[in-house]
């Protein structure tokens, strides 16, 4: 093949059209771009009444537990503590947050497209999803209520 018969695939190259505003944002935007502070968070050995009152103090669906250095070993939702907890919260109330959470939560990372926090809400059935940075420590949390901004936001700005 000689120079001349060469063709350089990125010659050519069209840019992506978008059907609309919101398919642009969420192919294009980062998660980092939708709104993911403030957000709570507590250590893994807070007694599990403390959490709670925590929850309703910070007026929050859940707490991320995160150990000393930031790093990310669970969350605790409502849902843990209506399921795991209410019913023997005397018998509980003393006992660390981390047997109570849900250990190992999906998380996104702030420079993951936006659309991939939609994919883990969606087939993960998570109404929250962590967001990590690069070094692994949190740097916030995204809600159904954030998306739906985020997205109304690119839609009413392109009226």
């Amino acid at each position: 093949m000689s120079a001349e018969d060469f063709q350089d695939p990125l010659q050519n190259y069209e840019p992506k059209e978008f059907a609309d505003p919101i398919q642009e944002a969420l192919a294009e935007e980062t998660v980092g771009s939708i709104q993911h502070t403030p957000y709570a968070t507590i250590l893994p050995e807070t007694p599990v009444g403390e959490a709670i009152r925590e929850l309703a103090a910070a007026h929050v669906a859940c707490l991320l537990v995160v150990e000393e250095e930031g790093r990310l070993v669970g969350v605790f939702s409502d849902r843990d503590a209506l399921d795991k907890v209410a019913l023997e919260y005397d018998d509980v109330q003393d006992r660390p947050v981390s047997e109570f959470m849900t250990p190992n939560p999906v998380y996104v990372y702030e420079t993951d497209a936006s659309a991939s926090a939609l994919c883990v809400m969606a087939v993960n059935r998570h109404r929250h999803v962590p967001i990590l940075d690069l070094d692994e420590k949190v740097t916030g949390i995204i809600s159904p209520q954030r998306v739906t901004q985020f997205l109304h936001d690119r839609l009413v700005g392109t009226a």
